[in-house]
């Protein structure tokens, strides 16, 4: 037999053994043609494959299926993966095995999806670690989370997912018996889901309904990317011939797709379409059944489908409840998303979510012919007793019919400029990921700066349509600013700004979108009055022509509590803010707008000193991020850095480290070690190693920190002044006592000039400075600065808050160090009563404090209150030193 020969029967009988034994001799055939010796061949050596008896011969998945099988032996030993134990077999395929299993340390029930067969073909061991990754990047309610992933001794992979406890999308409406817009609100979930795929650049390639489970709370779940495929990464051929069909099911194959040729967003759309097909009519467009690979391919490829109107007449209540002018607009749906040619289907899922939303509402459909007829019947059903008011009325007065065919006639001009406007901006989105041909997906090698120069240029050649270059100056000017680039940021949502005022005028909600939008890159610039006086100046838009509970006005209530919170003023931010939760929270649902007003709400909580409001909310937070983007988001690190934060301020440091060790690994994992995001991260954890007394690790953090921040936002940013404060801290520990100056004085002079005289950071650097000179033996120079300090906090912040305490403490350690005693008692006494109520009792500001204590009651002739505070130091010290 020569090498070609037996590479071919290697290769055919890898793809048939991913088949059930049913389907091999169909595939083979369509495979083979006329060569039935190679037929036989392969048929042999898959019968020999299917008699494997030996442990070796079989893959893990193998021996876990029948160590839990009761007629079998419970011996063998797969019966966990890693720390998770299996209950039982959830199903089985060509290529894999799921189980149902639980986590005992957790107690939450998990899906383990196991590689059979694993070392028998690297294509399909590639195809599963490809599944593993496109999981791993989708964060979505309405798609299968993956929790955990790793390899058996044997190199069998696995992966971990969530379990869904629900029926395949047709099942689930068949039981319940679903009208049609109950059917309709199912699929658009569907369709949601797809969309969020699709912005990740995944191509799901195999949506079908029993991939698609509903819960019993009506909530879905997509499921199997198995083949999806990633449209950066296209150095892998797409499958060609008929054998493309073993990696789909061709009822839901788009034609593409069963032809080999490239595949883009508009498959998933066709597959989509087959969906809507079934669930309206309860039947697929096609019957395939006892076809040929062969003859399928005719069918899905040549055949015309039948419209679901045409279908659907005979035996279905809820279909028949539809007048005809719906069913003709349903019957667009399905048989646009349905187009033989690509690109006559909806040029993305995003177009059918629209022209779902526009047959919900009886608005005409984009899919639609154009014409002044179709769209006046939709609008006269919207309106049916106001047109008939007026036709009444026109008999009467004529000049009436002119009025209202003006009326309609700009309805219309308006719902065409709204759709030419936003093709034009998918258009563009197509354009810019994919270099140009809209069926293959962009190129491996794109990077985001070439992405954004790409949008920019072709953004500002768009003159000729202004409200689609605002859009595009808007969104291309937020990526900037994540990104740190604020002189770019600043000029294209100033230019969004500019177009939006000309083409709308000033006192419309799209400028109240921008002044928002520039309100929060001047947060970003520490420009915080400019900040607020624009989102002020877009909520005073906003409130008189949209009600409270609308997302712009929302959205915008929320900036408007961020800017007071960086501002200082807490009390204000907390009441915004708190409103702004409460109309979040009516519907019940969990939201990212939601979580980002309890992230801002959390957080003037921990600055106003409300600690435990501010843990309950951070934990609520950490559970929802989990749940809304998965464990590895850079939100999920914020809750840890807010967490550990308050750790630190209870005295608890290694408790403080750990939470900030995860968060740096998540931010640095996301974006890298060179992102402001990181340099922030990185001063955070090194804060919690300063006060553990670790200064070689925290100063290593703490340079690179700081060379990032100056280089994103200049000499004088709130952010560089936070890494200077824990520079200083260290080198005052150490003894570095001139160094230490230099950084708080420059942490002074930012605060100053950001935030002018009133805040409490300035209070913060001037103590830490003021330290500094304790330590030198300058006590009144010392005392001066702790005076300004504790009545700037008492103001800004409370006179009961854990800074005012600190800062009293120290206080009273400048007056002791002048022989002032009684003064010197009043202060630390003072200071004293307010930490012991908020920290653990070995925090060294309460040791320190009992410390200054005792020598002032020495020398005030109190022996009693002297030794009362020396036996609460022993004791502290004695329980800080035990295991």
């Amino acid at each position: 037999m020569n090498k070609v020969r037996w590479r071919r029967m290697q290769e055919l009988f890898h793809e048939a053994t991913e088949l059930p034994s049913f389907e091999q001799p169909a595939f083979l055939k369509a495979a083979c043609g006329d060569d039935e010796d190679l037929i036989g061949e392969v048929l042999a050596m898959l019968e020999q494959d299917a008699r494997a008896s030996s442990l070796l011969d079989r893959g893990l998945s193998d021996v876990a299926h029948e160590s839990l099988d009761d007629s079998n032996s419970s011996s063998l030993p797969v019966k966990e993966f890693g720390p998770y134990q299996v209950l039982r077999v959830l199903g089985e395929g060509g290529m894999g095995v799921v189980y149902l299993a639980k986590r005992p340390d957790l107690g939450n029930h998990v899906a383990i999806k196991v590689l059979r067969d694993a070392w028998l073909s690297p294509a399909r061991r590639e195809r599963f670690a490809s599944e593993q990754r496109t999981l791993a990047q989708l964060h979505h309610p309405s798609i299968a989370q993956l929790y955990d992933a790793d390899t058996s001794p044997d190199g069998t992979p696995w992966f971990v997912m969530e379990h869904v406890e629900g029926v395949p999308l047709t099942e689930y409406y068949r039981q319940h018996n679903c009208s049609i817009s109950e059917r309709l609100k199912l699929f658009r979930y569907v369709c949601e889901a797809v969309q969020y795929a699709h912005g990740q650049a995944v191509i799901h390639r195999d949506l079908k309904p029993s991939n698609i489970l509903v819960k019993n709370d009506s909530t879905i779940r997509l499921l199997d990317f198995g083949i999806a495929k990633q449209l950066e990464s296209l150095d892998v051929p797409v499958e060609q011939t008929m054998t493309g069909l073993r990696l789909m099911t061709p009822a839901y194959a788009a034609p593409e797709q069963v032809r080999g040729e490239p595949v883009g967003v508009q498959t998933d759309v066709y597959s989509l379409g087959v969906i809507l097909y079934e669930l309206l009519t309860g039947q697929l467009p096609f019957d395939l059944c006892n076809l040929t690979p062969a003859e399928a391919a005719t069918v899905i490829t040549e055949e015309e489908p039948g419209k679901p109107s045409a279908r659907v007449e005979n035996g279905n209540a809820h279909g028949s409840s539809l007048s005809k002018t719906a069913w003709a607009d349903l019957d667009v749906l399905c048989l646009t998303a349905m187009h033989k040619d690509p690109l006559r289907r909806y040029r993305s899922v995003e177009a059918l979510i629209r022209d779902l939303d526009h047959y919900r509402d009886a608005e005409p459909l984009d899919a639609r012919p154009d014409t002044l007829r179709y769209r006046a019947r939709k609008f006269i059903a919207r309106n049916r007793r106001p047109v008939s008011g007026a036709a009444l009325a026109a008999t009467i007065f004529l000049a009436l019919i002119v009025f209202y065919c003006v009326r309609l006639a700009k309805a219309r001009n308006a719902e065409l400029s709204e759709a030419a406007r936003t093709q034009r901006i998918q258009r563009f989105m197509l354009n810019l990921f994919q270099g140009g041909d809209e069926i293959a997906g962009p190129a491996d090698n794109l990077r985001v700066l070439t992405l954004l120069d790409r949008g920019l240029q072709e953004a500002r050649s768009l003159d000729n349509e202004p409200a689609v270059q605002a859009d595009l100056f808007e969104a291309l000017g937020g990526i900037y600013q994540k990104l740190g680039k604020f002189d770019q940021a600043d000029s294209l949502l100033g230019s969004a700004l500019d177009q939006r005022r000309r083409l709308f005028g000033s006192d419309s909600t799209e400028v109240a979108r921008s002044l928002v939008e520039v309100g929060l890159l001047r947060v970003d610039e520490a420009k915080l009055d400019e900040a607020e006086r624009l989102v002020r100046q877009g909520l005073e838009i906003y409130r008189p022509k949209l009600p409270a509970e609308n997302p712009r006005v929302l959205w915008a209530t929320t900036t408007l509590g961020r800017v007071l919170e960086e501002r200082g003023s807490y009390d204000a931010a907390i009441k915004v803010l708190d409103e702004t939760v409460k109309l979040q929270s009516k519907s019940g649902a969990n939201s990212p707008e939601l979580a980002a007003s309890m992230l801002e709400l959390a957080n003037s909580h921990f600055y106003a000193g409300h600690f435990e409001l501010a843990d309950a909310l951070d934990w609520k937070l950490l559970e929802l991020h989990r749940q809304l983007n998965g464990d590895r988001h850079p939100l999920v690190s914020e809750d840890l850095i807010n967490l550990g934060a308050i750790q630190l301020d209870r005295g608890h440091y290694r408790e403080a480290e750990k939470f900030d060790r995860q968060a740096l690994d998540i931010v640095q994992e996301f974006y890298g070690k060179d992102h402001p995001k990181t340099a922030a991260a990185m001063t955070l954890l090194a804060r919690s190693l300063v006060y553990q007394k670790r200064f070689d690790e925290a100063t290593a953090l703490l340079q690179p920190a700081l060379a990032i921040r100056e280089r994103v936002y200049g000499n004088v940013h709130p952010s560089v002044a936070s890494t200077l404060n824990e520079l200083g801290n260290t080198a005052s520990i150490q003894g570095r006592y001139d160094a230490a100056a230099q950084y708080f004085t420059r942490m002074i002079e930012i605060y100053r000039s950001v935030y002018g005289e009133n805040h409490y950071l300035l209070s913060t650097a001037q103590s830490n400075l003021a330290t500094v000179y304790l330590y030198q033996k300058d006590c009144p120079r010392a005392e001066k600065l702790f005076r300004e300090a504790i009545d700037r906090y008492t103001r800004a912040l409370s006179p009961e808050h854990s800074s005012t305490g600190i800062a009293r403490t120290k206080l009273g350690r400048a007056l002791l160090c002048q022989n002032r005693y009684a003064e010197a008692e009043v202060e630390s006494r003072a200071g004293y009563e307010i930490l012991v109520k908020q920290m653990s009792p070995g925090v060294s500001w309460l040791v320190s404090a009992r410390k200054d204590l005792a020598a002032e009651y020495d020398a005030l002739k109190r022996p009693d209150e002297a030794s009362h505070f020396r036996a609460e130091l022993a004791d502290s010290t004695k329980k800080s030193n035990s295991p």
